[in-house]
């Protein structure tokens, strides 16, 4: 059985979206500067980009998240795995190549065990928004936390942990990779 990663790129100050996200402003107003780091990466960030996909068998992602991000994942879905959608609005599953989105309105714990079932002995990421990684880490559902925090200070937008996650999640700091773009940080989620 693979493990459940919860990864997210944040800004120093906790903002994983910019203010005003819409279909037009997909990260929120300059949200982009969030992952600018995938794309100008030095070997370091290479490599902790490349770790979203190697041994994942299924995504986990909320409705949000899916809403703006659907036309610019393009024709493929992007992810090339089977996607979980936690939402409170039934669809019928999205097929975008070989990536199909299937939308579970029962909660996280339902998306969860239909990911799991789907990556079989690879490991499930969820990709966020905040809010869903909120209620996977206020559910305890997270094996593994994975930051990608950005020297940047944002100011406004969605912060990460603007909610409650429960009573203080110990961590347990498992490998960190500075580079000039990014810090990757790993946790082991102890409770």
């Amino acid at each position: 059985m693979g493990t459940v990663i919860a990864e997210i790129s944040m800004s120093a100050d906790g903002i994983v979206a910019g203010p005003d996200t819409s279909i037009e402003h997909r990260l929120g107003r300059d949200g982009d500067l969030l992952h600018q780091w995938m794309f100008e990466s030095t070997d370091a960030d290479a490599a902790a980009a490349a770790k979203l996909f190697d041994g994942t068998g299924a995504f986990v992602l909320g409705r949000s998240m899916f809403d703006v991000g659907i036309d610019p994942w393009g024709d493929d879905g992007t992810f090339r795995k089977p996607c979980f959608v936690v939402t409170h609005r039934p669809s019928e599953p999205v097929v975008k190549g070989p990536t199909t989105f299937t939308f579970v309105t029962d909660g996280p714990e339902a998306a969860l065990t239909r990911a799991k079932a789907a990556a079989g002995d690879g490991n499930v990421v969820v990709m966020g928004g905040g809010t869903t990684m909120r209620q996977f880490l206020r559910a305890g559902l997270v094996d593994e936390l994975r930051l990608h925090v950005v020297p940047l200070l944002f100011g406004a937008g969605v912060r990460l942990f603007d909610g409650p996650v429960g009573a203080h999640v110990r961590l347990e700091r498992t490998a960190v990779s500075e580079t000039p773009n990014a810090t990757h940080l790993t946790f082991r989620v102890l409770s």
